[in-house]
């Protein structure tokens, strides 16, 4: 969680916050999606996180990407901006919030898959008719409309 979210939940507690998040779909050169199962629901989603105040979104998207697998983006592009009822969520602490999920895909990049500790509990790559059941809700939406165009 962003340092700037932990500030303001000091202040109003679990009630209903807007979001901006950052997020990464990576895809392999086999055309499959990179999931990560988080350790806070043990659902999967893939890479993301908050935009810290004056951070450049597709920097956020990139250190997202980095934190949370151990890849480096080396090219992303835009894949879309997607909120409202959908990516609404309440997380197992009672923290509620709007997301606003700023979304890049990322075909191009390096570095060698590890954990975040205490965030990720494992990666791996989905075929794309293979995709786990158990999805973070708020990505729902966007991972089925990602891959309704390939």
């Amino acid at each position: 969680m962003s340092s700037y979210i932990m500030d303001l939940r000091k202040i109003v507690g679990h009630r209903p916050l807007l979001q901006v998040g950052a997020s990464v779909i990576v895809e392999d050169d086999k055309g499959r999606i990179l999931l990560q199962l988080r350790s806070d629901n043990h659902c999967w989603g893939y890479a993301g996180g908050s935009v810290e105040l004056d951070e450049v979104v597709e920097e956020a998207a990139k250190r997202e990407l980095f934190e949370e697998t151990g890849l480096i983006a080396n090219k992303l592009s835009l894949f879309g901006v997607f909120s409202g009822k959908d990516t609404h969520y309440i997380y197992p602490n009672g923290d509620e919030v709007s997301n606003i999920d700023i979304v890049y895909i990322c075909k191009d990049y390096s570095g060698e898959l590890r954990c975040q500790a205490g965030e990720v509990n494992d990666l791996k790559f989905f075929e794309k008719d293979n995709i786990p059941d158990n999805l973070f809700k708020p990505i729902e939406k966007v991972l089925k409309s990602y891959l309704n165009l390939k």
